[in-house]
């Protein structure tokens, strides 16, 4: 079943399906072969958004940052670029790339370009704020991008409202082309940029592509009090989150939407998010196609208004967070 309904990313011409893939896996808790199995499975369900990073997966021992990006890169080569596949990357967190100064931008966006085996970007991130840098010089060096046809579209990840503001400002006081979308944490349990980020987005015609959009695994449903252990590396983080005052509630409210759409409450928590204002689409990665099966729902499943504003009341405001 690919027949997705895509929606538009932003004022652009950009066209995304519901899930974005995220590629932090890739080259870390996924070989190359699931990697290249996974991708191959999220095309052929209609997914045509992936998303990854130049520092992915810089932290894992014998790793040096950009195998995400190779991985990528290499299925691309195997396989052709599949028609509409909308490619996204970050800057500023790889070892030999750190920052948003214009110089290391400029050299950044060429490696990821040679790792991904593609001439264009169509979606660059400033990954992390660089208080280091000027917003103005970073906000040049992205729209030089543009001009010179290495991106299409920029974007903003793990920036503030009010930095995010600035860099709009910049733009368009200046002439240069401004970023179209935000990255933010955000998910049932994280739902503070609700406050402020989201109506920025609206206004600005941003859109927002909320990352950890599952609470790093907690909105599976596979943590629970005096349930059994998960294998994940994020099972730390994800188990923290029974000790918020809510998790039951949205535990229990995800139980119940869930069994009456006869789907996960992955799925369920995916669908939540996806129909917030202002986003367009939702990232989750998966390490093997098993869990990408909860995951595709999202491209489907539309929530209807009763079981939306059950998620809504239990979970209530609050959370932040970087990836």
């Amino acid at each position: 079943m690919n027949d997705v309904r895509l929606r538009p990313l932003g004022r652009t011409d950009l066209r995304v399906s519901p899930l974005c893939l995220g590629g932090n896996v890739f080259g870390w808790t996924a070989d190359e072969s699931t990697s290249f199995k996974v991708l191959d499975t999220f095309v052929a369900g209609g997914g045509n958004f992936v998303d990854t990073a130049d520092s992915y997966s810089a932290w894992v021992e014998g790793n040096s940052g950009g195998e995400s990006e190779t991985v990528i890169g290499r299925w691309l080569a195997a396989r052709g670029r599949p028609e509409g596949l909308v490619l996204a990357t970050k800057v500023s967190g790889h070892p030999e790339f750190p920052g948003l100064s214009a110089a290391n931008v400029h050299a950044a966006v060429d490696a990821s370009r040679a790792r991904l085996g593609v001439e264009v970007i169509d979606l660059y991130y400033a990954h992390h704020d660089d208080p280091g840098t000027p917003l103005a010089e970073s906000a040049r060096a992205f729209s030089e991008l543009v001009d010179d046809g290495r991106i299409r579209y920029i974007g903003l990840s793990n920036h503030s409202p009010g930095r995010i503001r600035e860099w709009l400002d910049i733009c368009a006081d200046q002439g240069l082309h401004a970023p179209v979308c935000v990255q933010p944490h955000y998910n049932l349990m994280e739902r503070g940029v609700e406050e402020d980020l989201v109506p920025l987005a609206l206004e600005r015609g941003l859109s927002l592509l909320p990352y950890f959009g599952l609470a790093r695994g907690f909105l599976t449903g596979k943590y629970r009090r005096g349930g059994a252990e998960v294998d994940s590396p994020r099972a730390g983080t994800a188990r923290a989150y029974l000790d918020d005052p809510r998790a039951e509630l949205v535990l229990g409210a995800l139980d119940a939407v869930a069994a009456r759409n006869g789907v996960s409450p992955a799925s369920v928590a995916l669908s939540w998010l996806s129909d917030r204002p202002a986003v367009a689409s939702v990232l989750a990665s998966a390490r093997n196609t098993d869990q990408l099966t909860d995951l595709m729902a999202v491209n489907h499943l539309r929530l209807d208004e009763e079981s939306t504003e059950l998620l809504s009341e239990d979970s209530g405001p609050g959370g932040s967070g970087v990836s």
